[in-house]
């Protein structure tokens, strides 16, 4: 059970909405790590949320709001979604809100990263081997690997991350994508790449866990 998600789902289920732990958070709580980073997934949207909680409201565009809990532990809060084309190699050209995690985990990059906790702290597996990749140590796209670098090429970098901190097995066909696509990087600003690169050292310092064994 976390205090902080309790907290926060009782006040959703009063406004009429659900609140789900997704992507690391959930991961963690998975492999009983001490979670350390917040992200939650909600059919409320920006706006709605916007009524009854203090948010950044910043990347509300792209569904995404920012809250402080006790004014200082932040969490992220994303509106459950369906993206089209990203042209940027970034963000996608649009967005459409949606009530449904059936939807909400097409748009994800890997399997590892699709595993929704309920409010009763129950697992949700949409692609049906999130769960069983992260006990396998298998690292996965969620549909065709290179549409999905090409997406977000920040990809190959969060993907080098996750084979690191959770002692994944990378394909060779993984290898060579990240590879021949990296160029591809140079499309990402400075600000995210140097981002990603300070959670990778983070990782690479020791601050991984082993799995625990099955």
């Amino acid at each position: 059970m976390n205090k902080l998600f309790d907290e926060l789902k009782i006040i959703f289920n009063k406004n009429n909405f659900r609140l789900y732990i997704i992507g690391g958070t959930s991961r963690d709580y998975f492999l009983n790590r001490e979670i350390t980073d917040y992200d939650f997934v909600t059919d409320a949207t920006p706006t709605d949320i916007k009524k009854f909680l203090d948010v950044d409201m910043t990347f509300a565009r792209f569904g995404t709001v920012k809250y402080y809990y006790d004014k200082k532990t932040k969490i992220d809060i994303t509106t459950l979604r369906e993206e089209r084309s990203y042209l940027d190699n970034r963000h996608p050209s649009e967005v459409n809100f949606v009530k449904d995690i059936a939807i909400d985990y097409k748009r994800r990059d890997f399997t590892i990263n699709s595993i929704y906790v309920t409010e009763n702290y129950e697992f949700l597996d949409p692609t049906g081997l999130g769960l069983s990749d992260l006990e396998n140590r298998i690292l996965r796209f969620i549909g065709d690997p290179l549409t999905r670098i090409k997406e977000d090429p920040l990809r190959i970098l969060r993907g080098e991350r996750f084979a690191i901190e959770y002692n994944l097995i990378v394909s060779e066909e993984y290898k060579k994508l990240f590879d021949e696509n990296r160029y591809l990087l140079s499309k990402i600003s400075k600000g995210k790449l140097e981002e990603e690169k300070k959670k990778l050292e983070k990782v690479k310092n020791g601050l991984n866990y082993e799995l625990p064994k099955l």
